[in-house]
This record gives structure tokens, C-alpha cells and sequence, in this order.
């Protein structure tokens, strides 16, 4: 079992930030969240998947909403050891460990500072291996965890039960709620079996995502100089191919919060040529990524967009007129490859109608 501790918290949110594909919220107040209480309540407990115990029950938490939101209401510890703590009052049933349901940005936080603050283990993995808007995208679902029970709290200390038939219904009925209680909430959900927290969760995304961040932090600076060794650490992941796709400025950048997400475009524009121009669509994340008409990426890939004079991740919220920014494509894990979560990962999911080309393949 391996530890991580508040001086670890840094490089996992700049990691986690670049896998989040520009969604998952801003990770820097939940940074400060982790760092303060895993100083106060010591390092966390990483449990691998195949470490854990079938008799172990575990539930994940974070946050849902717009994560425009989060800038305006900065999220507390508070909500999510409430919803952890409601969730064991109604159900009856003692949590043994937590797990993240997406490894992106505040999101890949929560679980270790509700774990060190209860004494329990958070899992080394999660349920996306980025972020991607909707319930039913989770590879929990998608692999067998019902979604519910879940409790749902908000800044005020209110909670809702949710009990619903399916990941659809849950997605609808949670994104309800956080639009009724402020936009963002705190959840616990998809409670599961060691075997089924084997069978359904992405491995070693905290720990990889905490050595992303490590290696953007060190060497600092331009992304050129930084780019073979990113490449050299995804070619060692269960990431696919990674291809770096633009290099260029902001050119635009609209957003509105729609029913409880996110929902915007932006262009960017070559430095070499300023008749290229590569638009992306965004949904809380960066979904599609064209060249002109070609489309370069899509989910469920990863677009990943990083400043490019000092290699920080860009979340779409902090998106403005004139960043000069790179733009990466990787391809998802092995997860997503399949017919039962590409029918709710690839772009016609979204309403796109464009069929969906493994990355490597464009």
C-alpha cells in the first residue's frame, strides 16, 4: 500500500488537471482543501484495485455541477464527509474505503482528504481515467455498479436521497439537484464490492496522474522542451497514443451554464499560419477538436491543453483572449474501447453526428 501525503497534493492536481480534458473543476482550492487536512489528519491510504478485499465496501464521492461554479463557491470539506457520513445513516452500511469517480482536477482530491479524515483507504483509481460530463459515462456503470443509493449535500448543509433505475436516470436526477441546490454539490455514490471495484474502476490513476504533475512541475517552462518526456510517460501508461495536435493562441472563448453543465466553443489560431484555426466544443470538457473541418480528436480521447510558455494545464473556465497554448490527444484507456462504453462515450452521446475514430487511427 503506498501513501500520499500533503506534499504530494501539488503535482496530483496538476496532473489531474491535464487528464480532466479541461473539465473537473478548478483544482486550486481543493489543492489547499488536501494539502491543510492531510497535514492536520496525515497522509492517505492508496489501495490498489487488486488489493482490495471482496468483503470491502466501497462508495465514491466528489463533486457535480458546472465547474464554473466552484470559482464563485469555493467548496469545504464540510459537504463531502456529510454526504459520506448521510450515506452510512440511511443505508446502514459501514464504508470501508473511497474512491474517486473521476481522476479530474478538485475531483481526484476529495477522496483522500475524506480518507484520511475518516481513517480509511481511498482506492489508486477511479472511474473515468479523465472527466467526462454525465453519470452513465463512468466505467462503474457502465461495468455493473448501480449508480445509487446516493446522497447528495450542499454548502447549507441540506441532503437529498437519490434512488433511481439506472445511470440515465440518476444523471438527470443528480444534475437536477445540483442546478436546485446552487449548481455544484457534494455526492456519494456507486457503492461497490472489492470485486466489483476490480471488475469497473480505472488502476492507478491517482498515482499516475501524481507523477504527470511531478514531471511538469520539474522541468518547468516551454511544453517543447517537456514534450519528449510526456510522451515518454503516457508510452508507459494504459493511456494510448498521445499526439501533439496545435500549437496557438486563443482566439475566442464562450461559455454558458446550461442546466447544470458548462456548455461553450473556442477557437485558437496557429502562431505559423493565422488562416489555421483549430475550434473546440466543449461540455464541462473539450469533446471535439477540428482542424478547419477535419476533426483531430474526440472523446472518449483526451484533448489536453497546457499554457504553452510554462506547461500548466488550461481548464475551460480559465480559457481567455490571447493564451498561448498547446494542444495534446491521447488515447483513452482499453476501458473505453468497447461497444457497451462507447455507446455512451462517443460523439453522437453528445448529440455530434460524427462517428468516433480511435485517435491513432486520425
Amino acid at each position: 500500500m503506498k501513501k500520499i501525503g500533503a506534499e504530494d497534493i501539488k503535482d496530483l492536481c496538476t496532473g489531474a488537471a491535464f487528464l480532466a480534458t479541461g473539465g473537473g473543476g478548478d483544482p486550486y482550492v481543493c489543492q489547499l482543501l488536501a494539502e491543510r487536512l492531510l497535514k492536520k489528519f496525515g497522509p492517505a491510504t492508496l489501495l490498489a484495485p487488486n488489493e482490495v478485499p471482496d468483503e470491502f465496501y466501497v462508495v465514491s464521492i466528489g463533486m457535480v455541477g458546472a465547474p464554473s461554479v466552484t470559482l464563485e463557491q469555493l467548496p469545504t470539506e464540510e459537504e463531502s464527509i456529510a454526504a459520506l457520513n448521510k450515506y452510512e445513516e440511511i443505508t446502514g452500511k459501514k464504508i470501508d474505503a473511497v474512491i474517486p469517480f473521476e481522476v479530474g482536477g478538485g475531483n481526484s482530491t476529495i477522496p483522500l482528504f475524506v480518507a484520511a479524515m475518516r481513517g480509511i483507504p481511498c482506492i489508486d483509481g477511479d472511474g473515468m481515467g479523465r472527466a467526462l460530463p454525465e453519470a452513465q459515462m463512468m466505467t462503474f456503470p457502465i461495468y455493473g455498479v448501480h449508480p445509487t443509493p446516493a446522497v447528495v449535500t450542499d454548502f447549507y448543509g441540506n441532503h437529498v436521497l437519490l434512488d433511481c433505475k439506472d445511470a440515465e436516470t440518476f444523471e438527470k436526477e443528480i444534475r437536477a439537484q445540483a442546478v436546485k441546490m446552487g449548481g455544484m454539490v457534494s455526492s456519494a455514490e456507486h457503492g461497490m464490492s472489492g470485486d466489483l471495484v476490480r471488475r469497473s474502476a480505472v488502476p492507478g490513476t491517482l498515482s499516475f496522474a501524481t507523477r504527470l504533475g511531478n514531471l511538469l512541475r520539474s522541468h518547468g517552462g516551454l511544453i517543447d522542451a517537456i514534450q519528449p518526456h510526456l510522451f515518454e510517460l503516457f508510452a508507459k501508461s494504459d493511456y494510448g497514443h498521445i499526439k501533439h495536435l496545435f500549437t496557438g493562441k486563443v482566439l475566442d472563448s464562450e461559455r454558458k451554464v446550461i442546466g447544470g453543465y458548462d456548455v461553450g466553443s473556442a477557437t485558437l489560431q496557429s502562431f505559423d499560419d493565422p488562416g489555421i484555426k483549430m475550434s473546440l466544443l466543449i461540455k464541462n470538457e473539450y469533446l471535439i477538436a477540428k482542424i478547419g473541418k477535419q476533426v483531430v480528436a474526440s472523446v472518449p480521447d483526451l484533448i489536453c491543453i497546457v499554457e504553452q510558455e510554462t506547461s500548466r494545464p488550461l481548464n475551460a473556465e480559465r480559457m481567455r483572449y490571447g493564451q498561448r497554448v498547446s494542444v495534446f490527444g491521447i488515447g483513452c484507456t482499453h476501458h473505453y474501447r468497447t461497444p457497451e462504453a462507447l455507446k455512451v462515450t462517443e460523439p453522437r452521446a453528445f448529440g455530434f453526428n460524427l462517428d468516433y475514430v480511435p485517435i491513432e487511427d486520425l
